[in-house]
């Protein structure tokens, strides 16, 4: 496995290599201690052109904890602002000495677009609408850990499926590794072809409630939206948010997740997002690990990691 590119690209060993890898380092992030020399004289750049919290801190403390040097490029007061091309920038930080680059870009292909042009590996950190593979994994290895295995597992994701990098590398992973999914939300927001990958569709939140053992709660990303894909909000969150009366009815105990940001009172109100049945923050700590995981399989696979 030369570069993470998408979930697409990988076998199910490659898949189940990763997470098991994960699992030692679940254990090393909660030691007294918790760096490891693994990465020790490597050097990765973080290329982040759009906006992120959760996935560019988790990547660089997921470096830090392998003892890598980091460099933290923003587009933002970047020469990208003046008209430098991608490949320039990228070819301007590598020309430094990088080993890694894990990116996030607005533009679908974008990782793949360098791995054929550049020598070092590469990390998609979520591309456009098309893949976001780590939060996949970590996703996948959160579900795991809950379930105990996603063999035959009911698995929902619920939202703006259409715009969604994580729907989409999520289906991947989950169908690799043997859950059934079902898709849920406005007819508007569900791509056309979808069922095309394995999965289900229901358009009613309380009956894929019933069916599912977790669900993944996706917000509305408007950012990406060019029209309107429903009245409102308000109606949005009346059909398809999810909230404690809706959870009480079911009367099952689901699990309840959320990739991030979470919009509170829309997908998904306070009640729920911080009730017993949710594992958001657990996503946000295994992320550590499981981007742990990922960047280790690279340097493996190059045969650059220190033990």
């Amino acid at each position: 496995m030369r570069h993470l590119l998408g979930i697409k690209y990988l076998a199910v060993e490659e898949i189940e290599d990763i997470l098991n890898v994960a699992d030692n380092f679940k254990e090393v992030i909660n030691r007294p201690i918790k760096k490891v020399p693994s990465l020790r004289d490597i050097t990765i750049a973080n290329l982040f052109f759009e906006n992120s919290t959760r996935t560019r801190i988790s990547f660089e403390l997921a470096e830090k904890r392998l003892s890598a040097d980091v460099i933290n490029f923003s587009s933002s007061g970047s020469s990208v602002k003046k008209g430098e091309t991608l490949l320039d920038t990228v070819n301007n930080i590598l020309a430094m000495k990088v080993d890694m680059i894990v990116i996030r870009h607005a533009t679908p292909g974008a990782p793949v677009f360098l791995s054929k042009r550049i020598d070092a590996q590469i990390v998609n950190a979520g591309d456009g609408t098309n893949e976001h593979p780590t939060q996949a994994l970590l996703d996948c290895f959160s579900l795991r850990e809950k379930l105990g295995t996603l063999k035959g597992a009911n698995i929902a994701i619920v939202g703006d499926i259409l715009h969604s990098r994580v729907a989409l590398s999520n289906i991947f992973a989950l169908k690799k590794l043997g859950a059934n999914v079902r898709l849920c939300g406005p007819v508007a927001l569900i791509p056309r072809y979808i069922t095309e990958l394995g999965v289900e569709i229901d358009y009613n939140l309380e009956s894929t409630l019933q069916w599912c053992d977790a669900a993944n709660m996706l917000r509305i990303q408007l950012e990406r939206q060019n029209i309107k894909y429903f009245p409102s909000l308000r109606e949005y969150a009346m059909q398809y948010g999810l909230t404690l009366p809706l959870l009480e009815k079911i009367n099952k105990n689901i699990v309840i997740m959320h990739p991030g940001p979470i919009n509170r009172g829309v997908e998904i109100t306070s009640e729920v997002a911080d009730c017993g049945q949710s594992i958001i923050l657990n996503q946000v700590e295994n992320g550590v690990a499981v981007r742990m995981a990922v960047l280790y399989v690279l340097a493996n696979s190059r045969g650059i990691v220190k033990r």
